[in-house]
């Protein structure tokens, strides 16, 4: 087992992991940009080192200084939560060649699932369902133009290095195409330094589910369950859920199915998520995979009763998973407390913290990195907490959310928790009757 891991992350998610470290019984090692040394995650650390200004590029993606201060503090492995450098397979393997862990799965895994085409091209050669499309990247506007009749209007244009729905764009007709085209291309190189767009056939009034897995060192593979991801703006997550309203047992059985194909195709070690677009007739189709843990990897934990960052650094270790599939006992549902005004167009709402209270009680969990008289900086996600509420049925669950969102107090800035209180309030939601185009006809009271 590891005596010292440094966290690549910041905020919640460098908390959440050095909480797991702690029970553990192994040190930590938080890395904090100037601009964020007043976090709680830099507070809680056993070590902290400073690794650069407060851009990004100059601090939590600076590779030289993260290996530094990992070399300094002699830690023999690197948790790199989600975003920043969680999915970079260059970083997997530096941390490699330093003889130094990284607790994720290989670059090689993360190289075949973080390009699009060649995760769809593994996916097909797996027998998992997906989109008709392309098959490759498109060559030129021609060959796009060739293409999506063949395909069928609507379709989406992707980029294979995307993410966060950046170079994408629906295309409802021929008319649209060549704008949509040049438009998908430009953001794409601007984003990832790679303007390589596909085509695939646009699913209609989808669901966006997802399917947890683990898998170890010595071939094991396992699932545990699914999460519902439907409640989005701008194909960034909301709300997220588990059980999700729309599975039946039969679905849940194929997709975990299909979910286990996947990560076996590539021999898949550690936990990480395989999502999929379901249609309105339960047809589902993968997306994409995460190689690494998720925002809304609580929504699990609490419905499985399972610590999956704990499962995380033992699978890293050498140790064996149990390979049992796992089915949801309970009702969870997780909402995103972002800094952003959602009656502004979701402004992004940075600055002090003037006063602050935490739901608690039964069936509330909060994940969060602020307090009292924080100041959030203006630089990273404006994610800054996620209540967790879970209870024996949805219903209960939502009863418990909207409780939890009343006690939740945040003065100085702007949250989107007025949000949340009335979207638990939706009749459509509560009945569970959404897709991901549900936010886009949501009005704020």
């Amino acid at each position: 087992m590891f005596k010292k891991i440094l966290i690549a992350n910041r905020g919640e998610i460098a908390l959440r992991v050095i909480r797991t470290c702690r029970e553990m019984g192994i040190k930590t090692v938080a890395v904090y940009s100037t601009a964020d040394k007043d976090s709680l995650h830099v507070k809680f650390a056993d070590e902290a080192v400073c690794i650069g200004k407060p851009a990004s590029g100059e601090s939590y993606l600076n590779i030289p200084a993260i290996m530094a201060a990992a070399e300094i503090t002699n830690a023999d492995g690197i948790h790199p939560g989600y975003g920043f450098l969680a999915e970079n397979a260059d970083f997997a393997e530096i941390c490699g060649k330093y003889g130094i862990k990284f607790i994720g799965p290989t670059p090689e895994m993360i190289r075949k699932m973080g390009d699009k085409i060649t995760a769809k091209e593994t996916m097909l050669a797996a027998g998992v369902p997906c989109v008709p499309g392309s098959g490759g990247l498109l060559e030129s506007l021609e060959h796009a133009r060739q293409l999506a009749p063949e395909v069928g209007y609507p379709v989406i244009l992707k980029a294979t290095a995307g993410g966060g729905g950046k170079g994408m764009r629906v295309v409802w007709n021929d008319s649209e195409l060549e704008k949509a085209y040049n438009t998908a291309k430009a953001e794409a190189a601007a984003s990832f330094k790679n303007d390589g767009i596909y085509m695939e056939k646009f699913v209609e009034e989808p669901r966006h589910i997802e399917i947890q897995v683990a898998g170890d060192q010595y071939g094991t593979v396992c699932h545990m369950s699914e999460r519902d991801c439907s409640i989005q703006r701008r194909h960034q997550k909301l709300v997220e859920e588990s059980p999700s309203p729309f599975m039946t047992p039969e679905l849940r059985a194929k997709m975990g199915e299909a979910a286990i194909k996947a990560a076996s195709a590539i021999n898949y070690e550690s936990v990480g998520t395989i999502e999929f677009l379901v249609d309105k007739y339960r047809n589902f189709y993968f997306m994409e995979m995460n190689t690494r843990i998720q925002v809304e990897h609580c929504v699990t934990e609490e419905v499985i009763t399972f610590d999956l960052i704990k499962e995380q650094i033992k699978i890293a270790a050498g140790i064996p998973i149990s390979g049992k599939n796992y089915e949801p006992t309970m009702h969870a549902i997780e909402c995103r407390i972002n800094a952003e005004d959602p009656y502004n167009d979701f402004r992004p709402s940075p600055g002090l913290i003037k006063v602050l209270h935490t739901p608690g009680g039964h069936g509330v969990r909060v994940d969060s990195h602020i307090y009292a008289g924080y100041s959030i900086p203006p630089y990273y996600d404006s994610m800054i907490a996620k209540i967790i509420a879970v209870a024996q049925t949805r219903e209960e669950a939502i009863s418990t959310m909207e409780r939890a969102l009343s006690e939740y107090v945040i003065e100085g800035i702007k949250t989107t928790i007025p949000f949340h209180q009335q979207l638990m309030r939706n009749e459509k939601f509560k009945a569970g009757d959404f897709t991901t185009k549900f936010t886009e006809t949501f009005d704020l009271e």
